[in-house]
C-alpha cells in the first residue's frame, strides 16, 4: 500500500502543484495529516496568533491519478480514519460566529481516551473522525486549502468518515488530490472556527470515473447521498445544494420536474456543513432508499 507523508504537503489546491506521488485508478494510498495548525499548538500556553496563517490548514499530497482526465469523475472511498490520542480547539476574536463577543485567544486541549474526547469532568463525547479538507485541483486558478468549492477543499462536512464515499470532478489531469484538516468530533456549523483539530491517517482508495456526468461534490454516507454547494453567502449555498440534488432526480433517476421537488420537499433534508470559512458550505441530504426504488447505484469504476 502506498503512502504519502505528512510533510508533503500543500497550503493551496492548485494546477501548478507537482505530485509526490503517482497511482493507477482503483489504488489505495495513506494520507498522513497535520492537523489544520501543522501540530504546533502542542499545550493550552500556545495559541493561535503565534502559528502564522502560512501554517493553516496543511493538505497532505497532492496525488496524481493515472488516466484521469477533465471531465471525468474522481471516487474517493474513504477506508479508514484514525487518530491520536490528543486533539486542540481554539477561540479567537474576530472569527467564527461568536468572535464579534470573543476578546481574548484562548486553547484548549481535549484527551481523547477510549474513543471519547474529553471535553471536561463531565462531557465525554464519542468521536467521529471526519476530513476537514479534501479536495482536486482547480481547472486554473490556485485556491488556498481553506476555501472550499465545487473543487471540494475546506467543505468541512462531518459526514465525510470512515466509510463515506465522495466523488469530485476532475479537472486537470492527474487529478491532483490533497486531503488534511482531520477533526476527531465536530458539530454542523463548526461555529467556533473549529473541531476537536487532530492529526491521524486516511486510507483511500481512488477510482476514475469516465462516461458519467452528476453534479459533484456528491457524498454518500450511511443512509444517505448528499449533494454540497459553497457560496459566498448560506442562503446561496443551500439553494445551490438543493437544486444538484433536484438535477441529480431528473437526470439521473429521470423523475419529473415537479414530482422531483415534491420529493424533496418532504424526505430532503437541507443541513449546513460549516458557517465560518471563506465560502459557507451546506449539503441537501436525501434517502438512498430512493435510489434503490429506481435500480439506481452510484458507479463504482
Amino acid at each position: 500500500m502506498e503512502r504519502i507523508k505528512k510533510e508533503h504537503n500543500v497550503l493551496a489546491m492548485s494546477p501548478k502543484n507537482e505530485p509526490v506521488l503517482r497511482v493507477a485508478s482503483g489504488s489505495t494510498v495513506v494520507f498522513e495529516t497535520y492537523d489544520c495548525f501543522t501540530n504546533k499548538i502542542k499545550n493550552q500556553t500556545d495559541l493561535f496568533g503565534s502559528i502564522g496563517w502560512d501554517s493553516i490548514n496543511p493538505a497532505t499530497g497532492p496525488l496524481f491519478i493515472d488516466d484521469a482526465e477533465p471531465n471525468d469523475i474522481l471516487r474517493i472511498d474513504v477506508l479508514d480514519i484514525s487518530v491520536v490520542d490528543q486533539g486542540v480547539m481554539v477561540t479567537v476574536p474576530g472569527l467564527g460566529v461568536l468572535g464579534d463577543q470573543i476578546q481574548e485567544e484562548r486553547t484548549k486541549i481535549v484527551p481523547i481516551q477510549n474513543g471519547e474526547a474529553v471535553f471536561n469532568d463531565r462531557i465525554l463525547i464519542p468521536i467521529r473522525p471526519m476530513i476537514g479538507v479534501l479536495g482536486v485541483a482547480p481547472a486554473e486558478e490556485e485556491i488556498l486549502t481553506g476555501t472550499p468549492g465545487d473543487h471540494g477543499a475546506n467543505m468541512d462536512c462531518n459526514r465525510l468518515v470512515q466509510g463515506a464515499t465522495l466523488f469530485l470532478p476532475v479537472h486537470v489531469p492527474g487529478a491532483l488530490l490533497a486531503m488534511g484538516d482531520l477533526h476527531a468530533i465536530q458539530g454542523d456549523g463548526e461555529v467556533i472556527v473549529c473541531g476537536v483539530e487532530i492529526p491521524g491517517e486516511v486510507t483511500v482508495k481512488v477510482t476514475v470515473i469516465k462516461g458519467r456526468s452528476f453534479p459533484v461534490p456528491l457524498l454518500e454516507e450511511g443512509d444517505a447521498i448528499m449533494t454540497i454547494a459553497s457560496d459566498k453567502l448560506l442562503d446561496d449555498a443551500t439553494k445551490t445544494a438543493t437544486k444538484r440534488m433536484h438535477a441529480f432526480l431528473t437526470d439521473e433517476l429521470q423523475i419529473e420536474f415537479h414530482e422531483a421537488g415534491m420529493l424533496l420537499s418532504i424526505l430532503g433534508q437541507l443541513r449546513i456543513c460549516q458557517v465560518v470559512d471563506p465560502l459557507m458550505t451546506a449539503r441537501m441530504e436525501l434517502p438512498k432508499w430512493v435510489l434503490a426504488k429506481y435500480d439506481y447505484r452510484l458507479p463504482v469504476s
